[in-house]
């Protein structure tokens, strides 16, 4: 099972895989702890049990994120390529499954350029004016108070847009960005990918 990085491509196919054994090891445990109670008192009622009983609370964590990422689809190869060939050299994430107050939002692409950040997503509940303020006060709160971002359903619009913003010439503005102590060495786009990931599950 080949690791992906939250942001990639790829990801929710392998945090699937991960979590489905993770979740299945948890649940082995305390049904191993009491089948063992069971087999030394010949009863239910034994300390084994109790412990077995706790033993299924992580188990049972571990199982609601199991569902959560169950429910999100991955993106297409052939969206993906477009995608990536669209944003070019920009910083762009894939499958970033972002959690909010009211709704959990796949993006399956997203683009930024400077102070711009340009998502996409198919999920049909999602309110982009909701999303893009959720987004925006994330990063701000972060360091980014200026942030522009823009939700779109509409792919080939998104990859217009994304093919737009990298055509553009870098401003003073991009390039005085001065570092995150959290992601040394990272641009002020790589930082405001992270920070996008961390709201993500």
């Amino acid at each position: 099972m080949k690791k992906a990085e939250k942001g990639s491509y790829g990801y929710l196919a392998y945090e699937k895989k991960k979590r489905l054994l993770v979740t299945a090891v948890l649940f082995f445990i305390p049904l191993g702890i009491f089948a063992t109670g069971y087999i030394q008192t010949k009863t239910r009622l034994n300390l084994f049990t109790v412990v077995a009983i706790l033993g299924c609370l992580p188990a049972c964590k571990s199982l609601v994120g199991l569902i959560m990422i169950f429910m999100q689809k991955p993106m297409d190869r052939e969206q993906h390529e477009k995608a990536a060939a669209a944003a070019g050299s920009l910083v762009s994430g894939y499958e970033l499954a972002v959690t909010a107050y009211e709704h959990t939002t796949l993006l399956q692409a997203v683009a930024i350029r400077g102070k711009q950040m340009v998502c996409y997503t198919r999920d049909e509940k999602t309110d982009p004016a909701y999303l893009e303020k959720h987004i925006r006060q994330m990063l701000s709160a972060n360091g980014f108070p200026q942030a522009q971002v823009k939700v779109m359903k509409d792919f080939d619009k998104y990859c217009q847009r994304v093919r737009q913003l990298s055509s553009l010439e870098k401003n003073e503005e991009e390039t005085a960005f001065s570092g995150d102590e959290r992601y040394p060495g990272k641009s002020a786009e790589e930082v405001m990918l992270r920070v996008l990931c961390a709201i993500s599950l």
